[in-house]
């Protein structure tokens, strides 16, 4: 047996949950999803953390859906709203972590990864890697509440842009836009994320943890609702011929030809 796809652990009132498939760039396939699903179990049951963060292995943090496999947990050819959400479901758990999470993105984050970080309360990004959801290029709707999260998070105009054309911004440029509160050289990302739980986890948990809830109540925070939306339009346009065609392209590394159909 090899080491797990997802580490989990704790020190000094700190988890940490590492995404640990870096020749893989850390993409969604069905194991890196059952032990994430198992990873943040295991950190919503340890009552002795204050402050949570997830980060990934080698260059990127997340690069999203496996196409290579599937963009599903089930066949390509048959999509449904259920094997949709299906898919996200593990990273919408992070939605019930009572602690504050930090999303320490030491790489290159894109579509689900984005996501996933989308659903932590605060952001780290790494000045020199690409950040954003490729959807629209791949001839997919977006997952995982991100047209919900974005506008939220940048607003409108900047989420309207990133969607509609699929562009990917740096770390600087996400840190301009708001979408993160701070932007480091690669090696100083994750020690970045660490001062600032150890700056959260200082502070009384008790508190800290009724503001978290305090937040999400008064935005109106539903994302898994919108998760639940999102899968049934993404599961119709992985039925399209453009969808075909824009995963085509990505693995052909050429630019798609979309018909609108």
């Amino acid at each position: 047996m090899g080491e797990r796809a997802v580490l989990y652990e704790s020190v000094d009132r700190i988890g940490t949950i590492t995404l640990n498939r870096p020749d893989h760039r850390n993409a969604m396939t069905p194991e890196l999803l059952d032990g994430f699903s198992e990873a943040i179990d295991e950190a919503r049951a340890d009552t002795g953390i204050r402050c949570l963060m997830i980060t990934g292995k080698g260059r990127c943090f997340s690069a999203g859906a496996d196409l290579r496999s599937s963009l599903q947990r089930s066949d390509l050819g048959k999509p449904s709203r259920e094997a949709s959400f299906a898919m996200y479901e593990p990273f919408l758990k992070v939605l019930d972590a009572e602690v504050p999470v930090i999303a320490a993105m030491n790489g290159h984050t894109v579509g689900g990864g984005f996501g996933l970080a989308l659903l932590a309360d605060i952001r780290v990004a790494n000045l020199d890697a690409k950040y954003g959801a490729n959807f629209a290029r791949l001839g997919i709707h977006s997952g995982l509440g991100i047209s919900y999260l974005l506008p939220r998070l940048i607003g409108p105009a900047n989420a309207s842009e990133l969607l509609f054309t699929g562009r990917l911004v740096r770390g600087d440029e996400a840190l301009r836009m708001g979408l993160v509160t701070h932007a480091e050289d690669a090696d100083e990302v994750v020690p970045k994320a660490m001062q600032l739980a150890r700056a959260i986890s200082g502070s009384a948990p008790m508190a800290v943890q009724q503001m978290k809830a305090s937040i999400r109540r008064h935005l109106g925070w539903e994302v898994r609702a919108a998760a639940e939306e999102e899968a049934g339009l993404q599961a119709a346009s992985l039925a399209s011929r453009d969808a075909k065609e824009g995963v085509a392209a990505i693995l052909e590394k050429r630019e798609p030809e979309f018909s609108g159909t």
